[in-house]
């Protein structure tokens, strides 16, 4: 389905909430979208926010590491 046709199947249904229930059904899609929008945020952190995190691993250490990832 495309997201025009899925936008208009959630708006008709919407049409159907009885009016003493769409103040539940906001909270329910703001809460949601809030939780996507979190989620999305801890996923898409740069790599850069890692930046210099193994400055005090030993050279010998981090080396032995670096090796196995490439022999992966």
């Amino acid at each position: 389905m495309t997201s025009i046709l899925i936008k208009n199947k959630v708006l008709q249904e919407i049409d159907l909430i009885p009016e003493d229930k769409l103040v539940d059904l906001y909270n329910f899609i703001h809460n949601f979208r809030l939780g996507l929008e979190k989620s999305q945020e801890t996923n898409n952190k740069p790599i850069s926010a890692f930046a210099g995190c193994w400055q005090d691993m030993p050279d010998e250490i981090f080396n032995d590491f670096t090796t196995e990832i490439k022999q992966r």
